[in-house]
């Protein structure tokens, strides 16, 4: 059962939101088994330029299913979300299917899955790696990070902190700012 955990910004989450956005979501717990017990935290925005964005995360114990989804109109967004969730779902289905084949066979893959709750319908999709890269790190700071990476102009750059020593990640975000990941 999901229980659900519904935040607006800048919008007042009426009941006929709360409904559309429950009704909607709880379609996912349909690729699990009965066992299924987990919150889905729902963020619903919206913009000066009357944009909405949905953000759902459902943390769950071996899987955290998060999407999120830019639209015009808030149900069209709440309608791509759950796309995405099943299409998420069915691709962590195939990679444990995969291990459990690859391990054991495929007998004991499907009594193992029911019982972890993970979902029984099949979708094969291939991981292939098409290039790999070997660099030396650099250390240098955030700002000569982010002017790297926008010579490259790539939308992320790895690099070695200068200050920490630890790798860390500069990125660029969809709203144009940028992000940063560092490592422990």
């Amino acid at each position: 059962m999901l229980n659900f955990n519904i935040r607006g910004e800048n919008i007042e989450v009426t009941p006929a939101i709360r409904d559309y956005v429950e009704s909607k979501i709880e379609k996912v717990e349909r690729y699990f088994n009965d066992d299924l017990n987990a919150n889905a935290n729902v963020n619903l925005k919206v913009y000066n330029d009357k944009q909405t964005k949905v953000e759902v995360t459902i943390p769950m114990k071996n899987l955290t299913l998060r999407a999120e989804e830019r639209h015009n109109d808030m149900y069209a967004a709440v309608d791509l979300i759950v796309d995405k969730l099943e299409r998420q779902i069915r691709k962590h289905k195939t990679k444990v299917n995969r291990k459990f084949r690859d391990r054991e066979g495929a007998g004991l893959y499907f009594a193992a899955v029911t019982q972890a709750g993970a979902i029984t319908e099949s979708s094969e999709e291939e991981y292939t790696i098409v290039r790999t890269k070997q660099f030396d790190l650099k250390p240098m700071d955030q700002e000569e990070a982010i002017l790297q990476m926008n010579m490259l102009g790539h939308d992320f750059y790895i690099y070695t902190d200068a200050e920490s020593d630890g790798t860390s990640i500069v990125y660029k975000r969809k709203d144009g700012k940028y992000g940063l990941i560092e490592t422990n």
